[in-house]
């Protein structure tokens, strides 16, 4: 019927058509303010909307794209000694820093929080930080590794002797509270590296068993109390200092060990025990987080910061 008949489209019409499709499909940039919405934003931002999938984007990764520099520090760095710690802290530092140190064992940590923040000041990222593990020698390494375990006298004589410069001579402060609080004689340094060198003791009518490193000769007699090659009654000593640095390029941190020693199958087994390594460690690690404060003029505390 000619009342059902449609207009032809002309070429204003298609043109008019096709823009409106384009417009609908492509997408378009918003501003959106931000006032209200707490700190750490700025006032206004850009945003992409999708009209096809009625979406707002963020057009953030794609300026990320052409960005020629950080926006801000970040990241963590890693260093092996307290003096380049202290160091790389000054070179970073701001008036709002912070120094935290965990100083338990096994993984004591000292960690400079570089942007940290504090009330009245606007918050932070606190995501720029410095951190020294306290690597420790392979000389602390091999005297815990070694702590509590029985040996035999060779191998016992030849730990004693690997380790004869890492034994110190007790102060007499030392002497005094050692031999008092164990009530047993203190050994000096040459005194160990006599006993490692010639090992002859005689154990409850067991065994003796001496030992030379330098020709190898062995000794294996039957004794009713202590006594030396001689026949003569000895004293072992029961405690001896260790001076140690336990960490890398760090002070060496004086530990009293207990000698012990007992029989087993006839054999004579030695050990020491150091007397609470761990309480001189953490001391030690809380020494030099006070170091590192007074060096970098930044507050300190015992603990770990925020993730």
């Amino acid at each position: 019927m000619p009342g059902n008949e449609k207009a032809p489209i002309d070429a204003h019409g298609i043109e008019l058509v096709t823009q409106l499709a384009i417009e609908a499909a492509s997408a378009s940039t918003v501003s959106i303010t931000t006032g209200g919405l707490g700190d750490g934003l700025p006032s206004s931002l850009s945003l992409a909307f999708e009209r096809k999938g009625q979406a707002f984007k963020s057009i953030k990764p794609l300026i990320e794209e052409y960005r020629t520099a950080p926006d801000r520090r970040k990241g963590t760095a890693t260093v092996e000694t307290l003096a380049s710690f202290i160091a790389l802290v000054d070179r970073h530092k701001d008036d709002n820093s912070a120094l935290f140190g965990k100083t338990v064992w096994p993984d004591p940590k000292l960690t400079a929080v570089l942007d940290y923040d504090k009330e009245g000041v606007p918050a932070r990222n606190r995501s720029h930080r410095i951190v020294y593990a306290f690597p420790l020698t392979d000389e602390f390494k091999a005297w815990v590794a070694t702590n509590g375990k029985p040996m035999e006298q060779e191998p016992f004589a030849a730990f004693l002797e690997e380790h004869a410069a890492e034994l110190s001579a007790p102060t007499a402060g030392e002497v005094s509270e050692y031999e008092r609080l164990f009530g047993e004689k203190m050994a000096t340094p040459s005194e160990v590296v006599a006993l490692s060198r010639h090992l002859e003791v005689f154990v409850a009518a067991r065994a003796k068993q001496g030992i030379r490193l330098q020709t190898g000769e062995r000794v294996v007699e039957f004794s009713e109390e202590h006594q030396n090659a001689k026949g003569e009654a000895i004293v072992v000593p029961g405690v001896f200092m260790v001076s140690v640095p336990a960490f890398v390029d760090g002070d060496a941190v004086r530990i009293p060990a207990r000698l012990r020693y007992r029989v087993s199958g006839g054999k004579v087994l030695w050990l020491y025990q150091l007397y609470r390594w761990e309480f001189y460690l953490r001391e030690q690690v809380g020494h030099d987080l006070k170091q590192a404060s007074n060096e970098t003029g930044l507050p300190a505390f015992e603990g770990t910061p925020e993730a």
